[in-house]
């Protein structure tokens, strides 16, 4: 795996994607994201569940991002971004990445298949159904290899998201 990274390693972003993280930059020194802010990153992971994330309501949003953003507990982070409505745990993790890419990157399925591939992870071959451990299991792995390179975790996890698109042959949802 170390050695894909360094070969591979993706530093930039896409320019949607840098779009919404300047967009986001503020957001940690305010202690809080706004409804607008939550649906922008909702979509930008997953577009077919905008509207379960609409269904919450602005003062639900802020309530929950200061509370995430104050805790320093990222089991507590994810218990929160889940309990809105249409936040599954990629999206949590989404969430988390576009507000702080150096500490965070998005669980996905390629990423994660990609790991299964290389024997980093042992479970969940298909990359789908992620609960709290396999979030947490997925964001040491990555921080690991971000901190070996000393670059930021989404780096590592835009890596490997497009080292697997590049590599996969088939029906990524089989």
């Amino acid at each position: 795996m170390a050695a894909l990274l360094r070969r591979e390693l993706v530093r930039g972003e896409g320019p949607e994607t840098a779009a919404l993280m300047a967009r986001l930059r503020r957001v940690k020194r305010r202690g809080s994201f706004t409804r607008a802010e939550f649906l922008s990153m909702c979509r930008w992971k997953s577009p077919r569940a905008i509207r379960h994330c609409e269904a919450n309501s602005a003062a639900a949003v802020r309530r929950v991002s200061r509370a995430v953003l104050a805790t320093r507990s990222e089991p507590r982070r994810l218990e929160l971004l889940t309990g809105l409505r249409g936040v599954s745990v990629p999206t949590a993790s989404a969430i988390l990445t576009l507000v702080d890419p150096r500490r965070y990157g998005v669980l996905d399925i390629r990423a994660w298949q990609l790991l299964w591939r290389l024997g980093t992870v042992r479970r969940k071959p298909a990359g789908r159904g992620f609960g709290p451990g396999d979030w947490l299991e997925y964001l040491g792995e990555i921080r690991r290899h971000a901190r070996r390179l000393g670059v930021r975790a989404r780096a590592v996890e835009l890596t490997l998201f497009l080292c697997h698109r590049r590599l996969q042959k088939g029906r990524l949802y089989a």
